[in-house]
């Protein structure tokens, strides 16, 4: 898969794509279907920020930072979602929710960190102090009144006692009734992406037949059972961002922008080929741009 430069050079596009098992399914067919795409992986958080530093062309990037990167335009109809308990983004507080004072959060993640402090004032009243929980460290290596964890880490219940637990895509689509959205295929702008979308597309189809050979594969490095792999990615994810999903992304999206956790500016989202109004109503509208 390749662009043109400036010069009119082909060069090949740069992927980036996040390492946890909830991509897999995504990428699995990437190598076979292009073999000559640029593919490199990261954390969600660095990739977009090399996204939004033009390191990267297309990345899998937190949903929170399409709102944050001027002229981003969302690649594909592939993404990775829930509809429920997501079984990766996990809250353990070792005090009861109305006695949070601090929040330890993995500094993998940006948009799992805005989706908790927004279900934390919206539904709790609270503002508790937000703490970076560094990528390797263990719950007991913070002090915080709760510590929340993603990705593959988040799937492996920590050592200790706990006042509760949140998943929270659960807690999400609770008290929405709405999927989650946690992160899309985004463009940065001036990318030249051909044929992407049908591309991203074909991979995420491929390897959705595949979900058994990947849960063997990722089973053993993961430290979890090849079962519980296949229940996670065929039970408890969405890889398709759907009407409803549509929705649950323009109903973060506008408490993100009351949170003052995105710019106060107002559009469409930008779509491949189409808008998708955001703050149109409790609706999404979708229509071709003009």
């Amino acid at each position: 898969m390749r662009q043109m430069d400036a010069l009119g050079n082909s060069k090949p596009i740069r992927l980036g794509a996040v390492r946890y098992l909830n991509a897999r399914p995504l990428v699995f067919a990437l190598p076979k279907l292009a073999p000559k795409l640029e593919l490199q992986f990261d954390v969600p958080s660095r990739l977009a920020d090399r996204l939004a530093s033009g390191h990267l062309d297309v990345a899998m990037i937190p949903s929170i930072e399409y709102f944050r990167l001027p002229g981003a335009v969302i690649v594909s109809d592939a993404c990775i979602a829930c509809r429920g308990p997501v079984r990766s983004v996990m809250l353990y507080g070792r005090k009861p929710v109305q006695e949070l004072r601090s929040v330890a959060v993995d500094e993998g993640s940006r948009t799992s960190a805005a989706l908790l402090r927004i279900l934390l004032s919206e539904r709790c009243g609270l503002q508790p102090e937000y703490l970076n929980f560094p990528i390797g460290s263990s719950v007991l290596d913070s002090d915080a009144d709760a510590v929340m964890l993603i990705g593959d880490r988040g799937m492996l219940e920590p050592p200790g006692d706990f006042a509760f637990v949140w998943d929270l895509g659960e807690e999400w689509n609770r008290w929405t009734g709405l999927p989650f959205v946690f992160s899309m295929w985004v463009a940065r702008p001036g990318v030249d992406l051909k044929d992407l979308d049908d591309l991203l597309c074909e991979a995420r189809d491929d390897g959705l037949k595949h979900l058994e050979e990947i849960a063997k594969a990722e089973s053993a490095q993961l430290g979890i059972s090849p079962q519980m792999c296949l229940t996670y990615l065929r039970d408890h994810l969405r890889f398709f961002l759907g009407q409803n999903e549509w929705l649950g992304l323009a109903r973060f999206g506008r408490l993100a922008k009351k949170h003052q956790l995105i710019p106060e500016t107002e559009g469409p989202f930008r779509w491949r080929g189409k808008t998708v109004e955001l703050f149109t109503g409790n609706r999404p509208v979708v229509g071709r741009i003009r």
